[in-house]
């Protein structure tokens, strides 16, 4: 029943920021399923009451499995702990505490309070994983990272510098759609707005609302023709540039519609993301952009798309040369996509 609640809060993958992915289902005494739902979006109900709501009398009695903590605190909707207690549910099965500061415990002391059967931890670590975005952002104070490159067989990810190649097939492409939508922010360095002239979108894949385009630009290099600036309709640009950039250039990008963030380092543009809304980051490009991640110890997960190809000695290198940390990672999974295979893992040193 808790996969059933994590199955369905993670339906909301890319939506929900600055809220949490959180799934509920309710089963009554005979064991049997009489409500399901998961949060949406921000300011649209929480899970719990999607759930209990599609339930109706068959709540009293029943217990309901949650993939997060109730809330206790008003926010744009009120205490699902009293929605909880109004429906009459017996017990709670939580697979995880909230770490936002409102609740913390909070949540789960207010229904043990009222006579509630609560039991914590169930699924704790896929819920945890789910909602790594939401747990670095209270616990870590900072944008979760997700840090995806391409490259070729003998770890190349162009021919040469100032190429534009392309490396990975079609399948490649479309987990990369569904990887972007289900984030709030895609980020490149200036070098590949210089040599791609991205837009910085989400193709094929619904999406509710506009992806966040991050171009860390310490000089603010970035053409005022740019595409990514003249496409306002998929979603704000955020320039992180250093502190002492020149404010003609400031101005001129502000004048295109973009943000402009001072940040002496990628920690403290990664704190400035945060304050923007910015939950998750997906950093795609260039090699010194992740090659900056890594050596700042700011990379919480890896998506590494590896093809068949060799490009050889003259091909620019992955990561800037920065040797991947293998014995950092955990739950590794490499798979085939179409013709390629794709890497995932997370990164001990921030869990």
């Amino acid at each position: 029943m808790m996969r059933r609640a994590l199955f369905h809060a993670a339906r909301a993958q890319g939506a929900t920021a600055p809220n949490p992915l959180v799934g509920a289902v309710v089963v009554d005494r005979a064991g049997v399923v009489v409500g399901q739902g998961f949060h949406e979006r921000a300011g649209d109900p929480h899970a719990e009451t999607v759930a209990h709501e599609e339930a109706g009398a068959r709540s009293r009695g029943a217990t309901m499995y949650v993939t997060l903590e109730p809330c206790c605190h008003t926010g744009r909707t009120g205490p699902c702990t009293d929605r909880i207690l109004a429906a009459g549910i017996r017990r709670v099965v939580v697979a995880t505490r909230d770490p936002d500061p409102r609740v913390s415990g909070g949540g789960l002391a207010r229904l043990r309070a009222a006579g509630v059967i609560v039991e914590v931890g169930l699924e704790e670590a896929a819920a945890r994983r789910l909602n790594a975005a939401f747990m670095a952002a209270h616990e870590r104070g900072r944008a979760f990272v997700v840090l995806k490159a391409a490259a070729s067989r003998d770890g190349r990810i162009a021919a040469a510098a100032g190429t534009r190649t392309h490396i990975s097939g079609p399948a490649a492409g479309r987990r990369t759609q569904l990887l972007r939508a289900a984030t709030d922010a895609i980020g490149v360095g200036v070098g590949t707005i210089l040599v791609d002239d991205p837009l910085l979108t989400v193709r094929d894949v619904v999406r509710d609302r506009p992806l966040t385009r991050v171009v860390f630009d310490r000089e603010l290099r970035t053409p005022a023709a740019a595409r990514v600036l003249a496409s306002p309709q998929s979603g704000r640009v955020i320039m992180v540039a250093s502190p002492a950039a020149r404010d003609e250039r400031v101005r001129a990008l502000e004048a295109r519609g973009a943000t402009v963030v001072g940040a002496d380092t990628l920690a403290e543009a990664c704190q400035r993301l945060l304050r923007l809304d910015v939950q998750t980051l997906l950093v795609e490009g260039g090699g010194r952009l992740h090659r900056g991640f890594w050596e700042a110890g700011l990379v919480d997960r890896l998506h590494l798309i590896v093809a068949s190809a060799v490009l050889g000695g003259q091909g620019v290198p992955l990561f800037d040369g920065y040797p991947l940390p293998w014995d950092r990672l955990s739950g590794l999974n490499a798979e085939p996509c179409g013709q390629d295979v794709w890497i995932e893992a997370d990164v001990h040193w921030n869990h």
